[in-house]
Order: structure tokens, then sequence, then C-alpha cells
């Protein structure tokens, strides 16, 4: 059972892109059965480095959905007690050999130097950890809602992308109507 505290320090205010805005060629791949091992070494590395802390460690993104089509970089979120006290975990983070790449309130992401797996390190109790697993369970039991979120990323592929986040905002409009579905579902 997680207990709220009070965070040691008020968190950032502000986005920092490390490194700057980077631009993004969308390109999926077919699932491969070797991105849930790829998560469990990433899980296995990031529970020894954040040893004895007790933190919650999830495979999420299109890479945790067998069947689905991804871009092929494995997202994992990561529960903190304090977000705000990276020297809790950034540190042991980055000498476990991820880089530093987004700071911004409530939300910190390390990633590992070939781009090819991303943490995403929140707060304990923040509720994206539910939307993100919401979203996961529905694309895993659900078909129709998997081919509509696949269809919507093969349509955004043709496009180049200035800025990562904005291929993310691209798709925003289709992944709330699928978790509204989703809750939709878990309340009957």
């Amino acid at each position: 059972m997680s207990t709220s505290r009070e965070p040691r320090r008020p968190d950032v205010t502000e986005v920092e892109l490390v490194g700057g805005a980077e631009a993004l060629t969308v390109d999926l791949h077919s699932h491969d059965d070797r991105w849930a091992e790829v998560f469990g070494d990433h899980r296995d590395r990031i529970r020894d480095a954040l040893a004895p802390a007790d933190v919650r460690i999830e495979h999420i993104g299109s890479t945790s959905v067998p069947g689905l089509a991804a871009k092929p970089i494995v997202d994992i979120v990561v529960t903190v007690d304090d977000i705000t006290a990276e020297e809790d975990y950034l540190d042991a983070l980055l000498a476990a050999g991820y880089e530093l790449r987004v700071r911004e309130p409530g939300h910190r992401l390390v990633r590992t130097p070939a781009r090819d797996v991303q943490v995403h390190v929140v707060g304990r109790d923040d509720p994206a950890v539910d939307d993100y697993l919401l979203l996961r369970d529905r694309l895993r039991s659900d078909a129709d809602d998997r081919a509509l979120y696949e269809g919507t990323k093969r349509a955004l592929i043709g496009k180049r992308w200035d800025d990562t986040n904005d291929y993310a905002d691209a798709k925003t409009d289709v992944i709330l109507a699928i978790m509204a579905r989703a809750r939709g579902a878990r309340g009957r």
C-alpha cells in the first residue's frame, strides 16, 4: 500500500528537453516478441539500480501489446516515492547507463544511448500510471481498438515530425476514445 508524502521540494515548473527538440521519422515494425525480453532486462537493471527502494516497473506503450505494430522503442514506467527527490533515483539511473532526456513537472524521462528504451519516471500516486496501464490492457484485450490504434499510427507514418511530441499529440483523440471505451467496459 502506498502512502502519499509531501514532496521534499517544489517540482520543476517548465519542460527541459536535454538536447532540444528532436525530429522523428516514424517507422513501424511488426510486433517482436523480443521486446518483452528487452523490457525484462531493463526491469532488472532498473530494480538493481534503485534497490532497495520500492518501485513499480511496468512495460507500457505499443511494444507491450502483442500483435500491435510499433516503433521499436520499449517504453517503461517507473514509480518513485517523490519525483522531486532526484537524488533518490536519477543518479542511480544515470550510473546504470541511461541518459536524461526530459525533466518536466511530475515526470522525468531517461533513455538508453541507442534510444531504443525510454524510462518514464513518475510519482507513485501519479494518475498517468493508471492511464498507461488502462490503454495497454485495452489494446491487449480488444482487437478492434488495437486495429484502430495501429491504423491511426500507420496514417501518420508518411509525415515528417519536427518534434517527437507532435507525433504523440496527433494520436491523442484516438487514445482518449479508446480509454473512454476501456473505462466504460471496466465500469460494467
